[in-house]
């Protein structure tokens, strides 16, 4: 996605398990990671949480969102390096103490939570910043720690993504948190072309797989194609058949269970690819083949964009497109896993 300064930042369903003891991933000593047993009604509507961006413009108030569309979960984006191996909304603002924390306090005192995002495109990077898995793991549970988090996206782009042996710090640090933290959610959100992973995410999964990583969900963004064929919903179900395949082959999954542990984080209204655009019937296609192979995680860029666009209004606080507010968060949230 791009942002008010230029640059993109990615929004890019976990079922989650039958119980706090279902959600450890136990990992495998070979080549593969145990799968799960999932059942999203366990966490009720963990598996569609809309990315919102509070960092720029005029977000709207996340409790406003939460009446006007009955979503209970939200991806708050986005965590970065401070400049070291140090977590940072936006890589400036306190983890704690300002109004992102008030904001995640005022989603759970109306009785929904939080997944938070670490990375997108731009900004420096926590998984080039920090020099080893441990200290990247470290920075990580700094954020989970702050927010007693039941679940955390690595939104893994740009440099950090293209390059071999960052891939390979993520994957070691997740392995240490799922250890830290029994029960915890992951999410990796990675781009995708229209055939699903390119060869860097490819790369990435089977590395996930190689460390025994019990990943939840293997997320990918299949919008700013550079070109496709058909609809945007058909286009991003060929991704996802794309991406489902290289789970099961990493993985060594059934097709079931590699269904229920990738995901999609689409984008609203236009992206920024000039000429593609996401409609809310792509939206309903995208739900539909969710509901039908129970994935673990539907969510988009973003409610910051889910509103039509005023005179004047910058493209990222809106999404390009005749809509009623909320119209792509109203179908998301009819996602239960």
């Amino acid at each position: 996605m791009r942002t008010t300064i230029g640059v993109r930042l990615t929004a890019p369903l976990l079922a989650a398990a039958l119980g706090p003891a279902a959600l450890l991933l136990a990992p495998a000593s070979s080549a593969t990671a145990a799968p799960s047993a999932f059942a999203a009604a366990a966490v009720p509507g963990m598996a569609a949480a809309p990315y919102e961006y509070l960092g720029w413009g005029n977000p709207q108030k996340p409790t406003d969102v939460m009446k006007a569309t009955g979503v209970k979960w939200f991806t708050l984006a986005f965590i970065l390096s401070d400049g070291g191996c140090n977590p940072k909304w936006d890589g400036s603002r306190a983890l704690t103490g300002g109004s992102d924390e008030a904001a995640i306090k005022s989603i759970r005192a109306a009785g929904g939570d939080v997944v938070i995002s670490v990375g997108g495109w731009s900004g420096n990077k926590l998984g080039e910043k920090c020099s080893s898995a441990s200290a990247l793991a470290g920075a990580y549970q700094k954020v989970i720690d702050a927010y007693h988090l039941k679940a955390l996206d690595i939104d893994i782009e740009n440099t950090e993504f293209g390059n071999a042996t960052v891939r390979q710090r993520v994957v070691d640090a997740l392995k240490i948190v799922k250890t830290r933290n029994p029960g915890i959610v992951t999410y990796v959100t990675l781009g995708t072309t229209p055939t699903g992973p390119d060869a860097n995410g490819k790369d990435l999964i089977k590395r996930g797989a190689a460390a025994g990583l019990a990943n939840d969900g293997w997320v990918v963004m299949p919008f700013d194609f550079g070109g496709h064929s058909g609809t945007m919903g058909q286009a991003t179900v060929s991704a996802l058949d794309g991406l489902k395949a290289a789970v099961k082959s990493a993985y060594g999954y059934t097709d079931d269970v590699a269904y229920r542990h990738i995901g999609v984080s689409s984008m609203n209204g236009k992206t920024d690819e000039a000429g593609e655009t996401v409609t809310t019937g792509d939206f309903r296609a995208i739900l539909g083949y969710a509901q039908q192979h129970h994935l673990a995680r539907f969510s988009f860029w973003s409610v910051n964009r889910d509103r039509a666009c005023g005179s004047g209004t910058d493209a990222d606080a809106c999404s390009g497109v005749a809509q009623s507010p909320y119209d792509f968060t109203k179908i998301v949230v009819q996602y239960q896993g």
